[in-house]
């Protein structure tokens, strides 16, 4: 039997209000890549930060390569060879590639750093990955996935015995994601183990040797991935069976109250006309580059048209921006929760409000107890695991920084909703919940576009599917000609 390389025991961590970890354990043997999986807040993220220092433990024990460590910061777990890579990338954009991989361990010579020397180093350690980025490039003209190469030149510099990734496909290609699969097997055969945080249950049976599963802070069990199946993944981390069917609600459709004609965009959009139904969901199918998100967007007036008119309900979006369209009812959840749809910064309760301060303000003055109680009822509503309505959004899971974002537009009462991968990076139990609040505003007779890259979703859940390539409609599907087969032949033109 295998020693193993880490052992994490009884590990406890609390916050005010919440206990993250209680109980939990993991094993890592040399060599292997094993799976972390749970729902958002399950743990997983917080039990990595106790591993590499980011966090202290408020009881157990860590044996690492057989003996007893307890990191206090990062430095000190990457001095143990501990290194993390994490969901958003720690690259300074202004920097070269070079000066990323070595910054804080920069070799100097009389005082002087040696760029020379950084050169040549961070070159082969990119040969090593299979990267032939030059060294001297800025990080802001690197691709996510040359990024992502570059946090694991640096992770090898600082000679990594063991590699945490959070999410690392999560903004990749399909082919991006073959070839880092490549680079962490290579890792992998080199004796380096590595901790594989992901929600996606492809990735895990394509790339994992072993998988441990938590739920509420707590570690069910452990797995060997030839022997386990997406079901029994499933109910470990939910504590539930989850049909595989994604749960439909009928409803009849009303009138048209999104009106979207000959909208256009030079050199990103052809134009496109569509019209969605009260109580319908439309499905927006494209390979990556297809102009989805583009769509939204200008629909929304985050991006300008060059040509083209936006109705909604009938009346006639004039100036085209994003006030003009909340105030007309329509609601943008962005694909990137973190840095377009929330303020991080700001409390639950302020994330919630900020699209209805005028409902619940009085001459100008925020009714403060007003704005607690509307924030109190869309927590209760989704289901948002947070400690209090004070909580900074930052400090939240993704699951529940994301029904935060859908709880502010419920809030505001939308009658048409753009939703571009509502269930990107949340784990199964969460996606369930959001299909189901899918469900409830269609049955109110919101009127919902949905972008989703999961051909699954999108067909169980949208009435139609219009499919999208290099910014063109080809085609809308009604519900019985929208197979994966037919969509997919459309979204390669």
């Amino acid at each position: 039997m295998t020693v193993p390389l880490l052992e994490m025991r009884g590990i406890c961590k609390r916050f005010p209000g919440v206990q993250a970890l209680q109980d939990a354990s993991l094993e890592v043997s040399p060599g292997e890549v094993h799976v972390l999986l749970g729902e958002n807040g399950a743990g997983k993220s917080t039990l990595m930060k106790v591993l590499c220092g980011q966090y202290q433990a408020d009881a157990g024990t860590i044996s690492f390569s057989g003996h007893p460590i307890a990191p206090q910061s990062p430095m000190e777990a990457e001095g143990h060879g501990l290194v993390i890579i994490h969901q958003e990338l720690n690259l300074v954009p202004g920097l070269t590639v070079a000066e990323n991989i070595f910054l804080g361990h920069e070799p100097t010579r009389g005082g002087l750093i040696r760029s020379d020397v950084m050169g040549r180093a961070s070159r082969d350690l990119l040969h090593r990955l299979g990267c032939e980025v030059d060294p001297n490039t800025p990080v802001a003209e690197l691709s996510v996935a040359e990024q992502q190469l570059v946090e694991i030149a640096r992770a090898l510099k600082t000679n990594a015995r063991l590699l945490v990734m959070d999410e690392p496909t999560a903004a990749l290609s399909d082919n991006e994601i073959e070839a880092l699969f490549g680079v962490i097997r290579s890792l992998c055969r080199e004796g380096v183990p590595v901790i594989y945080i992901s929600h996606r249950m492809k990735e895990i049976f394509s790339i994992g040797d072993r998988v441990t599963v938590m739920r509420d802070g707590h570690t069910v069990g452990t797995r060997a991935v030839k022997e386990t199946t997406v079901g029994e993944l499933i109910q470990m981390m939910v504590g539930r069976t989850i049909g595989e069917q994604i749960p439909k609600r009928e409803v009849p459709l009303g009138d048209p109250v999104l009106e979207v004609e000959d909208l256009a965009r030079e050199g990103v959009l052809e134009p496109v006309s569509l019209e969605i139904c009260a109580g319908e969901i439309l499905g927006v199918a494209g390979l990556m580059g297809s102009g989805r998100t583009e769509l939204a967007r200008t629909i929304f007036g985050a991006d300008r048209a060059d040509g083209g008119s936006v109705r909604v309900g009938g009346k006639t979006l004039v100036r085209r921006t994003p006030g003009e369209s909340i105030a007309a009812g329509l609601g943008f959840l962005t694909e990137d929760r973190k840095q377009q749809g929330m303020v991080l910064q700001l409390s639950v309760r302020e994330n919630i409000t900020l699209t209805s301060l005028d409902e619940i303000s009085v001459f100008g003055v925020l009714d403060l107890g007003g704005e607690r109680e509307q924030a109190q009822t869309m927590v209760d509503r989704l289901n948002i695991r947070t400690p209090s309505l004070d909580q900074i959004s930052v400090d939240l899971s993704g699951g529940n920084q994301q029904k935060v974002v859908l709880a502010r537009w419920i809030a505001a009462r939308c009658r048409v909703l753009l939703f571009d991968e509502p269930t990107r990076g949340i784990d199964v139990g969460a996606k369930v919940e959001i299909y189901e609040l899918i469900g409830e505003l269609v049955d109110q007779g919101v009127a919902i576009l949905l972008i989703s890259s999961e051909m699954p979703e999108l067909i169980g859940l949208a009435d139609r599917v219009a499919v999208m390539h290099e910014g063109a409609l080809q085609d809308v599907l009604p519900r019985a000609e929208a197979t994966q087969e037919r969509i997919m032949e459309l979204a390669l033109g």
